[in-house]
């Protein structure tokens, strides 16, 4: 793993987690602790992050690490996610899509289809990172949610968005995740952004979640769903084969890109 690739790793954990501890990064990293220690010294020096002792914590300007920022560090599995899910999305259809680093590649390759309705797509989402970028293309229709924006998500939430979600129908809601357990479901977070999720999935004809194989081992806080309101799940080739077979036998059609 590279410096570039690592210090988003570190940053990435410490939105999940709310902290980092250097022993245990350095061994998930596969690096010494020393190096994890520069990284946190770094990243605190740009008030990304605040040292601790052992570890590291949030500051206040810790914006969840803007997509737009983290874009190089995507990841090459992000990609193709994103490709593999706009190839499920038919010419035309009104798509929802709500926050994060993944659903972010997915409006990016819908942006990329060469339209051949008109509008090509209409999109609607509460993410204000992907609607600056959608805004100039021409062969896509956009809309905004309105609502309260969220700092560490780039998303907007609240009364405002929820009132625009309930006066329209979505033939697909693409939505990102921060943990899809074979048991309970698709998890995010924080509550206001499974409520928007929530909502999303509810007036959609088809909802799909897109998680690269990481989040099929992970926890988060709220729940958004069972896997018995998920149509389509579109992952990476990472993910653990019992997992895809747990989530598959709940009816969940899986896409592995």
């Amino acid at each position: 793993m590279n410096r570039h690739s690592r210090l988003t790793a570190v940053l990435d954990t410490i939105t999940d987690s709310g902290y980092v501890d250097v022993a245990e990064l350095a061994k998930r990293l596969q690096v010494s602790p020393s190096t994890i220690r520069r990284d946190l010294t770094q990243l605190s020096q740009q008030n990304l992050l605040a040292r601790t002792h052992g570890g590291a914590v949030p500051t206040s300007v810790n914006y969840d690490l803007p997509v737009r920022y983290r874009r190089a560090s995507s990841g090459e599995e992000k990609v193709r996610i994103g490709r593999a899910v706009a190839a499920l999305v038919p010419d035309g259809a009104v798509v929802g899509l709500t926050g994060g680093t993944t659903t972010t590649e997915a409006a990016r390759s819908l942006a990329e289809r060469a339209p051949a309705t008109d509008p090509a797509f209409t999109i609607v989402t509460n993410a204000i990172n992907i609607a600056s970028e959608l805004t100039v293309r021409r062969h896509l229709k956009l809309v905004m949610t309105g609502g309260v924006a969220r700092m560490h998500s780039f998303e907007l939430t609240g009364p405002l968005a929820y009132d625009t979600l309930a006066q329209i129908d979505l033939d697909v809601a693409i939505l990102g995740v921060n943990a899809l357990d074979p048991t309970w479901g698709a998890k995010v977070a924080d509550e206001d952004e499974a409520q928007i999720n929530r909502l999303m999935a509810e007036r959609a004809r088809t909802t799909i979640i897109v998680a690269d194989s990481s989040k099929l081992s992970a926890r988060a806080f709220v729940r958004v769903c069972p896997l018995g309101e998920i149509d389509v799940l579109v992952t990476d080739a990472g993910a653990g084969a019992d997992d895809v077979a747990r989530i598959r036998e709940a009816g969940v059609r899986v896409v592995v890109a």
